[in-house]
């Protein structure tokens, strides 16, 4: 046996009767392995590709519109932004556009919650196939929404007698049919792991429904709520589509503004002034997004730790759910249905 390995052995067999530390043999350190040149190559593709496909399809055309609408002769010109904002017609678009965004916006939300809750919170017999369906209108282009609602409310339509055709209400109506589900799945989803013991609290505390409901739940759920805000204001201020189809001239918006300038007018520096006006409020709109996004998901994260001690079991839909069943039947039904399943039947006839 060698010397070294009798001190090795002497050494732990001292430690272990606690006369001193265990000192073993002194090892070199590791060298660090070398990543292989394929791994940084297959890295440098998958970052590489995304980057140019977004440099070419996307900042590309954008600085190529802004640069000719903003340079004249070689130089700089910003005398656009004065004249285009001196202009009242943009002042009148800029308010259409945000003036749409808002009330859609307040009547997805108001219409929304009482979906989510009777969709997520509650349980029913064909539950599934309703979830299914309220889907349906935020995964169809937005012209063929607005071609749903023309064929609804024009003069040979359902509800041709109500003269709704390429009104402010007819778009107001497209853009909640379109994002409906936007807020009924984001509270929803929220909702369905919302921790009940609150609201019991506050019920067994002699709170009535309603009370419980805007002093507990409501604030529980506000940074759904804002979320979904959010996006759907993002998508009712860019509803290219549904304005096109059923606002014509009379309530055309920021982005149809900017289509018609560019391909009627051929006039790139007031098409590159509302594009500076459209990206700042796609902007703002995506970063509250962001802001009430992260706090749903600080939200859902306290609220899976609580539901591994205290499970959330649906319940079946009762009496004092009536408002809520009613108001949703009603938007499902004819807000959701009858839009597609007129433009289905018309599709048929000749």
């Amino acid at each position: 046996m060698t010397a070294p390995v009798v001190e090795e052995r002497a050494g732990a067999r001292d430690a272990a009767r606690g006369r001193g530390p265990v000192l073993g043999p002194v090892r070199a350190p590791r060298a660090r392995r070398a990543v292989p040149l394929a791994r940084w190559c297959a890295w440098a593709a998958a970052v590489a590709v995304p980057v140019t496909f977004l440099a070419v399809f996307f900042a590309w055309p954008v600085v190529a519109l802004v640069g000719r609408g903003f340079v004249t002769d070689g130089a700089l010109d910003l005398s656009g932004f004065a004249e285009v904002f001196a202009a009242s017609r943009t002042w009148r678009l800029i308010g259409l556009t945000l003036g749409q965004a808002v009330v859609g916006t307040v009547l997805s939300v108001g219409l929304g919650i009482p979906g989510a809750y009777v969709l997520y919170r509650c349980t029913f017999r064909g539950q599934g196939a309703v979830r299914a369906l309220v889907t349906v209108p935020f995964v169809l282009p937005t012209v063929v929404v607005g071609v749903a609602f023309r064929a609804l409310l024009t003069e040979s339509g359902p509800l041709g007698f109500l003269g709704l055709d390429g009104s402010f209400t007819a778009i107001v109506a497209a853009l909640v049919f379109f994002n409906y589900s936007v807020v009924v799945r984001t509270v929803g989803g929220l909702w369905e792991h919302l921790d009940p013991r609150a609201e019991q609290a506050a019920r067994a505390l002699g709170a009535s429904p309603a009370r419980a409901l805007w002093t507990v739940t409501l604030p529980a759920l506000a940074p759904a709520i804002a979320s979904a805000a959010a996006v759907v204001f993002l998508f009712c201020a860019t509803a290219f589509g549904v304005v096109l189809v059923l606002g014509d001239q009379r309530y055309g918006t920021i982005e149809t503004e900017i289509w018609m300038q560019t391909v009627q007018f051929l006039d790139l520096r007031t098409a590159a002034v509302l594009s500076v006006v459209q990206i700042v409020v796609v902007s703002s709109a995506l970063w509250v997004a962001a802001r009430a996004r992260s706090r749903r998901e600080h939200a859902l994260n306290l609220s899976a730790a609580t539901r591994s001690t205290h499970p959330l079991r649906l319940r079946p839909v009762r009496g004092s759910d009536l408002a809520a069943t009613v108001v949703t039947a009603l938007v499902v039904l004819v807000l959701l249905a009858w839009p597609l399943v007129n433009l289905l039947v018309r599709s048929f006839r000749t």
